[in-house]
């Protein structure tokens, strides 16, 4: 039977360089192992900051942004707990209608702010 392709040639599975001796072959790994795995950052414990922020409102909002999302935000709650103190009957109520009182003075004071507020033309 015909073979098409020939047989590779038979070499060494390892080439052998006589200029690589097991001691520059072992420092060449540790460098190579030092390198990629960094063991003195491994040996440290991660240092945790000491303050760190749940939420996070983006530092380059402007004033206006913040208070639309402010009032916007305050309209909803207001919203909420009208429907909750309504649905409900009771002693539970009057906290409820309470909450709702200061909510939607917060967002008057708010919009008010907003109204007042001098953008740029």
């Amino acid at each position: 039977m015909f073979k098409i392709t020939p047989n590779p040639p038979v070499t060494d599975q390892i080439p052998h360089d006589p200029a690589l001796t097991p001691q520059k072959i072992k420092e060449a790994t540790d460098r190579a192992l030092d390198y990629y795995l960094k063991p003195e950052d491994l040996a440290a414990a991660p240092s945790l900051p000491k303050h760190r922020p749940v939420y996070l409102v983006d530092p380059t909002l402007d004033d206006e942004t913040l208070l639309v999302e402010a009032s916007a935000s305050l309209s909803y709650a207001h919203a909420m707990a009208g429907n909750i103190a309504h649905s409900i009957g009771g002693p539970e109520r009057k906290p409820l209608l309470a909450l709702q009182q200061v909510i939607m003075l917060n967002e008057l004071l708010v919009n008010r702010l907003l109204d007042k507020l001098k953008l740029p033309q």
